[in-house]
C-alpha cells in the first residue's frame, strides 16, 4: 500500500493544484519511483489511498499495467490519518500481512527484503533510518537489535513497514486513527520489531528538499 492521501500543507503552493506524490522528481513523479521498484521487487498488486485532488491520482496511474501493477485505490472523504487510511484500505489488502510505503519518500530500501514476512507473533516490522537534519529527536531506539520506545540509539521512522492486519482491528473504518498509538503498543507488547536502514532515504517534507533530491538524482544521472 502507498499511502498518497496526505495535504502536503508544508509544500505549498506546490500542492495547491497537484497531489504530493505527483510531484515531479527528474523527470517523473514521486510515487512512480515507488511503482517501479515495487514492480522490480516481485510486487503485482498496489492499493493508494487518496484524499486531496486524488482524482489526479487515479488518472495518472491508472490501473497500474504500465508497471505491470493492477492498482486498487482507497479513496478517503477527507484524510484519515495513517492508521485510519489503511484500516479503511483493509478489504483491498487481504489477511496477510502488507506492505506500506509513504507516498512522500524517495528511497531505496529492499521492498523485496522487507515482504519475506514477519515473524509469527508480530504486529509490525519498521525501517528505521538515521535522524535527519530536521527530525533530529528521532522516534524510537533500536539497541542491540531490539525495538523499544526509547534508549541510546533513537532513529527516525521511515515510513515503510509490513504490518499484520490485526493491528488495526479496533479501528473503526473511516474514522481518524494515528498510527503512533498502535506501534507504541505493539512495541511495549514485544509485537513489532525492526531494521535500520543505512541507504538511501529522503523525506519530501518541503519545496526545498523536492529541489535538492531533483538537483542530485539529475546530477547523478550525468555522472553515470
Amino acid at each position: 500500500m502507498i499511502l498518497a492521501a496526505g495535504r502536503g500543507e508544508r509544500m505549498r503552493p506546490l500542492t495547491d493544484h497537484t497531489p504530493k506524490p505527483l510531484l515531479p522528481v527528474a523527470g517523473q513523479a514521486l510515487i512512480v519511483w515507488h511503482l517501479q521498484r515495487l514492480a522490480a521487487a516481485g510486487f503485482k498488486e498496489v492499493v493508494i489511498n487518496h484524499a486531496h485532488l486524488g482524482a489526479q491520482i487515479e488518472a495518472a496511474l491508472g490501473n497500474g499495467s504500465e508497471w505491470g501493477l493492477s492498482i486498487a485505490y482507497s479513496p478517503e472523504a477527507t484524510a484519515l490519518e495513517t492508521a485510519g487510511g489503511i484500516a479503511l484500505a483493509l478489504p483491498l489488502l487481504g489477511e496477510q500481512p502488507f506492505l506500506v510505503v509513504n507516498g512522500d519518500v524517495y528511497c531505496d530500501i529492499d521492498f523485496a527484503a522487507l515482504a519475506q514476512g514477519l515473524a509469527s507473533h508480530q504486529l509490525a516490522k519498521l525501517v528505521l533510518v538515521d535522524n535527519p537534519p530536521q527530525h533530529e529527536r528521532g522516534d524510537f531506539a533500536l539497541d542491540d537489535g531490539k525495538l523499544q520506545l526509547d534508549g541510546v540509539k533513537r532513529l527516525t521512522f521511515s515510513g515503510v513497514a509490513v504490518y499484520h492486519p490485526q493491528l488495526f482491528k479496533d479501528l473503526v473504518p473511516g474514522e481518524v486513527a494515528k498510527l503512533l498509538p498502535l506501534l507504541q503498543q505493539a512495541i511495549v507488547q514485544g509485537q513489532a520489531s525492526a531494521i535500520h536502514h543505512h541507504g538511501v532515504w529522503h523525506d519530501i517534507g518541503t519545496p526545498e528538499r523536492l529541489q535538492a533530491l531533483d538537483h542530485a538524482l539529475r546530477q547523478n544521472e550525468h555522472s553515470v
